[in-house]
């Protein structure tokens, strides 16, 4: 009996203890920065993430790394995000015509967020918040080809 009277006191401060303090863990994930996707580009132009989803004004980040081996003049690689409704196809084919680094200057206006055309291991990353407006956002590997060998996706913005 006694170890019970002992023990009540005990277990009820520490189940107190807990009452009235701030879950700080909202304010945690605001300061952790913009959420990371990485991707991945080979020499077989293709990206290894095809399609991501954000929601309206999301703090993002996306890291490509180009994990071929050719030299940049041969297999770069860059990730350029179009506005929704931008033709991903026609954006390509104006960036051959532009040459290196394969951003079509009558085009700008259409792009979101871009990462630099890279060459081999080489990373680069861009910080960007997703668009406001729901939809579907392309995006592209500007290089030569690439986007015609099937080196684009979509980011859904919902």
């Amino acid at each position: 009996m006694k170890l019970r009277s002992t023990l009540f006191p005990i277990v009820a401060a520490l189940s107190l203890a807990g009452c009235g303090q701030k879950d700080t863990s909202a304010a945690a994930s605001a300061s952790s920065g913009p959420r990371e996707i990485d991707i991945s580009a080979s020499d077989m132009m293709k990206y290894d993430v095809t399609a991501m989803d954000a929601k309206p004004g999301e703090d993002l980040k996306v890291v490509l790394t180009n994990a071929g081996s050719n030299p940049i003049t041969v297999m770069g690689h860059n990730w350029v995000l179009l506005k929704a409704g931008s033709d991903p196809a026609a954006f390509a084919m104006a960036a051959v015509t532009a040459g290196a680094p394969y951003i079509p200057a009558n085009l700008k206006d259409e792009i979101v967020a871009k990462v630099d055309l890279l060459g081999p291991h080489k990373s680069g990353e861009v910080d960007f918040k997703a668009p406001t407006t729901p939809g579907d956002y392309p995006y592209l590997c500007t290089f030569p080809a690439h986007f015609q060998s099937g080196m684009h996706g979509i980011l859904t913005v919902k």
